[in-house]
């Protein structure tokens, strides 16, 4: 099962996390946060917040598009839409890229999604990032990747807490229509 990655829609929540912690965050906090944010807007609504691929990772379960941005920030070769909402790391850090942006700027989180951003924020949020990361690895579908990274299936997770095969095939089939859909919005058709 694979959902469209929408980077301004990834960035906005994770600016969202950063204004409910005074614009600065640790970056393996803000990874967990959004990680653990998108696996209940997909049992809750039936798809993620963000879209991103979901991976386990020695340090637990990541989304892996956000890790890249983090990671690559201004050294990837084209302009990242991340940037106008997070900064580049500073130490372990990030922060909003303007401190002016307000939640009415956020327009693609639904009410939905920021409920459900608050209420992760609101029980993870003051925990450390080391906690996360043991926590994490408690969740049913990470498993260590020795070192590496495995895909995580969403499916799996849908599963483990007691989805029907019919609800599944159902997402399934919903995920796959707006992978469609957002592959064709993103076709570039050439001029002659």
């Amino acid at each position: 099962m694979r959902f469209p990655f929408d980077e301004r829609k990834a960035a906005q929540a994770a600016a969202y996390l950063l204004k409910r912690h005074h614009g600065r965050l640790n970056y393996m906090k803000l990874i967990k946060l959004l990680y653990l944010a998108d696996r209940k807007a997909l049992l809750d609504l039936g798809n993620p917040i963000t879209g991103d691929r979901m991976v386990s990772m020695p340090k637990g379960p990541v989304l892996s598009g956000i890790l890249d941005l983090i990671n690559w920030g201004k050294r990837r070769s084209e302009t990242s839409v991340w940037l106008q909402y997070v900064s580049e790391p500073i130490g372990y850090d990030v922060t909003l890229a303007a401190e002016g942006i307000s939640i009415d700027e956020l327009d693609l989180l639904s009410e939905s999604e920021r409920q459900i951003l608050d209420e992760i924020d609101e029980e993870y949020g003051r925990v450390d990032k080391w906690s996360l990361v043991e926590l994490t690895h408690r969740l049913p579908e990470w498993h260590d990747p020795r070192g590496s990274s495995l895909l995580i299936d969403p499916a799996e997770i849908l599963r483990e807490e007691g989805r029907s095969e019919e609800e599944i095939r159902r997402l399934a089939q919903n995920a796959n229509r707006a992978l469609f859909l957002h592959d064709l919005d993103s076709f570039e058709i050439e001029p002659e």
